[in-house]
C-alpha cells in the first residue's frame, strides 16, 4: 500500500485527535489527553493571526494512519529556528510501511527548504523500538540534556509565588 504525506487540514482534526489518543494509549497514559478539536483548531487553523503549530498526516488507502505535530523552536547559538516535533505516531498495524520515515523525511525537507537549523524531539527511554528507528535514520540522543517541565499545580503554584 502506498503511503502519502501531506500537510494537515482543518478537516483532519478528528483524525489527528484520534491518533493523539492512540498515542496516549501507546505511551501508557490513556486518560492524559485533555485536548479537543477546538484546541487544535485554535493553534493550527486560527480564525485570526497565524498558526503556531503545524501538522503532517500520512495516508494509506484513504485512511489517516500517522501524524507529525510540530512547531518552531529557536536556537540562540545558531540564531535560527528549528522544528520541535511534539508527536510522531503511526498506527501499530501500519508500522513498517514507511509512514514514520516519510513523515520525518518531510520534516527534514521543510528544515532544508526554510533554512531551519534543527529537527528535534523527545522519546521515552523505554520506547526501544522507536529509539532504534530514530538511530537507524542517523538521529543521535542528546544525553547531556535533561528535560524539565512545570505543569499542573506546580506551574500554578510557581506562577502565583512569582507575582509581585
Amino acid at each position: 500500500m502506498t503511503v502519502t504525506i501531506r500537510e494537515a487540514e482543518r478537516s483532519d482534526l478528528p483524525e489527528i485527535l484520534r491518533l493523539v489518543r492512540a498515542l496516549a494509549v501507546y505511551e501508557k497514559e490513556p486518560d492524559a489527553v485533555e485536548a479537543t478539536e477546538a484546541d487544535f483548531a485554535a493553534v493550527m487553523f486560527p480564525d485570526d493571526g497565524h498558526a503556531n503549530t503545524f501538522g503532517l498526516v500520512a495516508e494509506a488507502g484513504g485512511e489517516v494512519i500517522g501524524i507529525a505535530i510540530w512547531f518552531h523552536s529557536f536556537s540562540t547559538w545558531t540564531g535560527r529556528n528549528g522544528i520541535w516535533l511534539e508527536d510522531l505516531f503511526v498506527l501499530p498495524e501500519h508500522r513498517g510501511s514507511g509512514a514514520g520515515k516519510a513523515l520525518l523525511g518531510r520534516l527534514a525537507q521543510i528544515c532544508q527548504e526554510r533554512g531551519l537549523a534543527r529537527l528535534e524531539w523527545c522519546v521515552l527511554k523505554w520506547n526501544t523500538p522507536s529509539i532504534g528507528f530514530y538511530e537507524s535514520l542517523g538521529a543521535k540522543p542528546q544525553d547531556e540534556w535533561e528535560t524539565y517541565r512545570l505543569d499542573g499545580q506546580a506551574l500554578t503554584d510557581f506562577a502565583d509565588s512569582s507575582r509581585g
